[in-house]
């Protein structure tokens, strides 16, 4: 049987990602050194474990092109109104006003982290 254990990507200042990602609400769990050449940081929401993985290339300190193949990873939040609050505080804005996919699905918004990988605000129904 296969499970999903994380995502990762890779980030041009580390502690500025994990600064973003706290405001999300994850937590840093750790940092690993690779060799001399990247440190990989491991976050995650609170009592799931390492779900995301972000790797600082030492010396790389230009922005990485997000890519077309790179969607986004997705949050669920209980008030989604309240999270952007939270957000606009630290001057994170979603990228257009909450809306729904379709009549009656959850509301969503996205936001950028620093680096520019989109992360979709769920909330919860």
């Amino acid at each position: 049987m296969s499970e999903l254990i994380h995502t990762c990507y890779r980030v041009a200042d580390l502690d500025r990602s994990i600064d973003f990602y706290r405001r999300l609400g994850f937590e840093e769990l750790g940092r690993k050194p690779i060799r001399d050449e990247a440190i990989n940081a491991f976050l995650g929401l609170p009592g799931d474990g390492a779900r995301l993985e972000l790797t600082y290339n030492i010396g790389h300190d230009e922005p990485y092109e997000v890519g077309t193949g790179y969607g986004h990873i997705a949050l669920a939040v209980d008030d989604l109104d309240g999270a952007l609050e939270r957000l606009a505080a630290d001057g994170i804005e979603p990228e257009k006003p909450p809306y729904r996919v379709s009549e009656g699905g959850s509301r969503l918004c996205f936001v950028r982290d620093p680096d520019g990988y989109r992360i979709e605000l769920l909330e919860r129904s």
